[in-house]
């Protein structure tokens, strides 16, 4: 494939990929991942914020894109770095999808498959092209990591393996266990069986000098490994304990949980990708290199099993339980299913002279980027990425009628979860922007606003999206969201406030002695709390607290 070919393909990628990710800014984490690079590079931004100050755990991430924070704001840094993101993901992609379906402009249609069939079908909620966060640059190298062990370059696979753990620990370190097995039988791929693989192994101890590439790599994946193995230190166990079991039963059981999974309805349609791909393992599996990639899938659907597996100690003890449960046993297959299945069947289809079925895929693929515009431009919250939204279908139709329901834009993000957004986002700059409020101010804010700092660049005393990383400063944090935002009502009851004008004046008082706070946003109550008001439009009121 000429040099050319590869570049149009990569650009057609990259739009694709621009398609997929386009929401608005900002996107569900990215208040998390930008708002600690940028405070990496420059302390002073939002520093009354509590979160700000927590353990820093993807220092690679914030060192290599938060210092374009001392230039850009917030907005422009996300697109920035998105952009590079998905331009990254669009190349290490083509080269990936080249060394396993060496024919022209099929790297775009398995993209777009790839992306499809991650939307719709994954168990644990993973993704890979959206918002800028640490992930993304961690599944580019991912990509190029799976190019070379293909190609059977397994030096570089190792490498590049290192670099992706450095970004993000997770993603790379449950990639590089994969690839590992894989690696280790790579003397047996031949089909002579167990014996080759034994003799593998045992070449590992005669031959000390074939571990050199993974000591490598495990030195490369430091940056990312020492701020995680740090995180506890210095906690008593107790507290250690408490912080595992607030993150994976309270905070993130959507990742980490199984029964949740279940109760979700997520994981039958994971089984059935997983059973198209095993039936292709065979036909498929025509080349070394594609074996290699079902290999590396099968060994992240066995970490996905033994996670599993794992969690049915959470039946008996929730606290040994949740001491395995969170490191992310289900990321990998997530991405590994789809990514193996787009690309085999792919081949399968090309080598198979299926014309018909690909004319399939093709439509599919069509679809897909016309249900992505659809729901970033016409979409209402809840945003569902998983069914077929009919209502913005409706709204995309009658836009193009000439009836459109309401106009285009502003358009409001993902990670803006109260209602309300132009009044949210116009209270927002009013603090940042009246010169009425200091840069180190510290605001009781509502639990579910995660976007504050964002456009207000003052700090919090805490809010549900942005979870400390240490177990002290977990605990904390569930200690502040409790004391705060809890009613204490039974259920059915709601467990939180549903404005924190519902806590009464006093109360409020209380916290904000409690945590410094100096301001409170809040919804409009009626009648207005008996504190003195600052600014104020229809939905969202600023008070003073001291």
């Amino acid at each position: 494939m000429s040099r050319r070919q590869a570049i149009l393909e990569s650009v057609l990628i990259f739009a694709v990929f621009c398609v997929q990710g386009a929401w608005p800014v900002p996107e569900v984490n990215e208040p998390y991942y930008l708002g600690k690079a940028i405070h990496y590079w420059n302390p002073h931004w939002a520093c009354g914020d509590w979160f700000l100050q927590t353990s820093d755990t993807h220092s690679v991430f914030y060192f290599s894109v938060g210092w374009l924070a001392l230039w850009l704001r917030p907005t422009a840094l996300a697109w920035t770095v998105r952009l590079i993101t998905w331009a990254a993901l669009a190349w290490s992609w083509q080269r990936l999808s080249r060394a396993v379906v060496p024919r022209a402009w099929l790297s775009v249609i398995a993209a777009t498959l790839f992306l499809f069939l991650l939307q719709h079908f994954n168990m644990a909620g993973e993704w890979v092209v959206g918002g800028a966060e640490a992930k993304g640059f961690s599944f580019a190298l991912l990509f190029l990591a799976l190019e070379a062990m293909i190609d059977g370059y397994w030096n570089r696979m190792w490498l590049l393996l290192g670099v992706a753990s450095a970004f993000h620990i997770l993603v790379g370190g449950w990639a590089a266990v994969a690839a590992g097995l894989v690696w280790m039988g790579r003397d047996g791929e031949g089909g002579r069986g167990k014996a080759e693989r034994g003799r593998c192994i045992s070449s590992l101890i005669a031959n000390p000098q074939s571990l050199i590439p993974p000591a490598i790599a495990f030195a490369l994946a430091l940056p990312g490994l020492l701020p995680s193995l740090q995180l506890d230190r210095g906690a008593d166990s107790q507290v250690i304990a408490k912080a595992r079991q607030i993150y994976v039963f309270e905070r993130f059981p959507h990742h980490l949980d199984p029964t949740k999974f279940w109760a979700d309805g997520f994981v039958l349609p994971f089984l059935m990708l997983v059973l198209f791909w095993l039936l292709l393992w065979r036909t498929a599996s025509n080349s070394p290199g594609t074996r290699r990639l079902q290999r590396f899938t099968a060994a992240a659907i066995a970490i996905a099993l033994i996670g599993a597996a794992i969690s049915l100690l959470s039946l008996r003890d929730k606290v040994l339980a949740a001491g395995w449960m969170r490191f992310y046993w289900y990321r990998l297959a997530d991405v590994a299913v789809p990514l193996g299945l787009s690309l085999t069947l792919m081949r399968w289809l090309v080598y198979r002279k299926m014309r018909v079925a690909m004319v399939l895929v093709v439509a599919i693929a069509l679809f897909h980027l016309a249900d992505c515009a659809v729901l970033r431009l016409f979409a209402d919250p809840p945003f569902a990425e998983r069914q077929v939204d009919g209502v913005a279908w409706r709204s995309t139709f009658l836009w193009a009628s000439g009836h459109p329901q309401r106009p285009l834009f502003p358009r409001r993000p993902r990670a803006d979860k109260l209602k309300n957004y132009s009044d949210w986002l116009e209270v927002c700059r009013w603090v940042d922007e009246s010169g009425n409020i200091p840069s180190s101010a510290r605001f009781l804010i509502p639990r579910a606003a995660s976007t504050f700092k964002w456009y207000a660049e003052r700090g919090e005393v805490v809010n549900w999206k942005e979870t400390p990383q240490d177990a002290a400063s977990l605990v904390g944090w569930w200690q502040r969201i409790n004391d705060i935002y809890a009613t204490n009502n039974p259920p059915p009851q709601d467990r939180f406030y549903q404005s924190m004008a519902d806590a009464g004046s006093e109360r409020l008082k209380q916290l904000a002695t409690k945590y410094e706070a100096d301001y409170l946003v809040t919804q409009v109550s009626t009648p207005l709390l008996p504190l003195p008001v600052l600014h104020q439009n229809d939905n969202y009121i600023v008070y003073k607290m001291r």
